[in-house]
């Protein structure tokens, strides 16, 4: 509370703090940003004296809808515009603006959609203005009338008395009727460019004797996606944790939550390894940081934005308002991946940010859908078999030798079978002799998978045992589990080490993953059918 007066007093207002976005709330035309084409069509009414009598202003949160709509009902009601600017000298003026005129009324939708509500205004509605020459109805957030108070509206809304202005204000203009529609002038209110919202920060830091860096405004006006009042909200929330401080990206980090671009080069180097321990420790050291996991998802899906475009042309640094240094280490981190790439992990992180909105598994989700990212096998969509054949491919081209894990599954089968000539991949037959090892080991697998404990006994149990050569294969159908096991090697050992204790004898253990729509015993054999597995019988009294 001391630090929040000293503010306070600081910038000279002996009362509460203001908000930035309440402070500098735009009180003619000429000081809105970013919506020229609305404000000179409404300054060249208010000049040539042909004001409509209805209004919808459509647009996202924060982009001036309210704002506008204010300085419109004082400049159509002020003694001596200027210009079609309010002039906000007159007593019209600054009464509007104290919110004491009875000439402009404002209502929120939200709160009062019933059909009274519509009733109080068409009885208002015939009073003409005390002063001035407009009474003007604000209805913000309109889209929120129920159907009745739209109807109830309608004969108002078409022939409303000379003196009567309407503006409504929508975020949903999609919600409003058609009959509402054609009954007013719309206007609709683009996002808030980057450079726009960077430039009023600006000004309103230089105002408040604040600095910041280029580098935070850049991300600021970013995070806030093209709403003015988000901006100013974040940027006040940063101006308050670090006060009398210059505020720099790695301050706004720790405020929003947010992570920078180093540990998404990190990230990304880990994810083109295929390293899914790397991957995932770099998640822990987000969450362990404390940072929003929607928000680190989200950043990670611009990064790959603009790492696409820095893929697709040179010469980026104007369109992705990013410094050449940040586009250098961008490049660097991308230079062997391809486009196809960062399209697939577009599109699985745009699907994991719309799945992790309302869920209460927030991690896990984020752990599945990287696990993905590093393992193409495990996504059947077209992007993701695309980029395993293309891996297959490279490694063939480079000598190496193609694993059954790669190829798992018909499709990829049939795809790089088109692609070039391959010797024919046979489907397994069950062996004529099983060695007796294995069989021990397969009669005896439920016992050591409880032995196992913990998380690892339902991963186990959840599995297939199958025959490869001379090795014991456990096939796994849950992609956290086998990614588990493919890269703890000490886990897989631990698994042969209680074989060995069990059944005498060490038996060689092959980890796969099985990730095909066709049954898994339709195209391979499951030995635990042909093998009679050890039963544990409780022994019950009444029998």
């Amino acid at each position: 509370m001391i630090e929040y007066n000293r503010l306070s007093m600081k910038k000279g207002d002996a009362m509460s703090y203001t908000a930035l976005y309440r402070k500098f709330r735009p009180r003619t035309f000429d000081e809105v940003k970013g919506q020229d084409h609305i404000v000179k069509s409404l300054k060249n009414q208010v000049k040539a004296n042909r004001i409509g009598h209805a209004y919808l202003f459509c647009g996202t949160r924060g982009t001036g809808k309210t704002s506008i709509a204010k300085i419109f009902a004082r400049a159509v009601n002020c003694e001596n515009p200027v210009d079609g600017n309010p002039c906000m000298e007159c007593t019209t003026c600054n009464s509007i603006l104290a919110g004491s005129s009875m000439n402009v009324i404002e209502i929120d939708a939200a709160s009062n959609n019933g059909v009274d509500s519509v009733r109080d205004i068409i009885e208002q509605v015939e009073y003409p203005p005390t002063e001035g020459r407009y009474k003007v109805f604000i209805i913000d957030e309109v889209h929120m009338l129920s159907t009745a108070a739209f109807n109830a509206l309608l004969k108002t809304l078409e022939e409303p008395p000379s003196y009567v202005i309407f503006i409504l204000a929508t975020t949903e203009v999609h919600k409003i009727p058609i009959t509402v529609l054609s009954r007013c002038q719309q206007y609709d209110f683009h996002r808030i460019t980057i450079d726009d919202m960077k430039a009023r920060m600006r000004e309103l830091m230089e105002i408040e004797s604040n600095k910041i860096t280029d580098e935070a405004l850049s991300y600021i006006a970013k995070a806030a996606d093209g709403s003015m009042r988000d901006a100013l909200s974040l940027l006040d929330q940063c101006m308050a944790f670090f006060m009398d401080e210059e505020v720099t990206l790695d301050k706004v980090l720790s405020v929003l939550g947010a992570v920078d671009q180093e540990i998404f080069n990190r990230l990304l180097t880990a994810i083109e390894a295929k390293d899914v321990k790397t991957t995932l420790s770099i998640v822990e050291e987000v969450v362990m940081a404390g940072r929003s996991l929607p928000q680190f998802v989200s950043d990670f899906t611009w990064y790959m934005r603009n790492l696409l475009l820095i893929k697709s042309a040179d010469h980026m640094e104007n369109v992705l308002d990013m410094s050449t240094e940040t586009i250098e280490g961008m490049r660097a981190a991308s230079q062997d991946v391809s486009m196809q790439k960062v399209i697939r992990y577009i599109r699985i992180l745009s699907e994991l940010l719309n799945e992790i909105r309302y869920s209460g598994q927030k991690r896990i989700l984020i752990e599945v859908a990287f696990i993905k990212l590093c393992r193409p096998r495990m996504d059947n969509n077209t992007d993701a078999l695309i980029d395993r054949i293309n891996g297959i491919e490279d490694m063939i081209a480079h000598g190496g030798v193609v694993s059954k894990t790669i190829v798992e599954g018909p499709e990829a089968v049939n795809a790089l079978a088109e692609a070039a000539p391959r010797p024919a991949i046979k489907t397994k037959e069950f062996p004529k002799a099983i060695p007796e090892d294995i069989k021990e080991a397969v009669k005896h697998f439920s016992e050591i998978a409880t032995e196992m404990g913990g998380i690892d006994k339902g991963f186990l149990t959840d599995t297939r045992l199958n025959l490869n050569g001379d090795k014991l294969q456990i096939v796994f159908f849950n992609a956290v589990a086998y990614a588990m096991y493919e890269d703890d090697p000490e886990r897989v050992e631990r698994l042969a080490d209680l074989i060995a204790e069990r059944i005498g004898k060490r038996v060689e253990l092959e980890i796969t993953f099985y990730n095909n729509s066709v049954p898994y015993e339709q195209e391979h054999i499951d030995l635990s059918k042909f093998i009679n597995m050890n039963i544990d019988i409780e022994d019950d009294d009444d029998i």
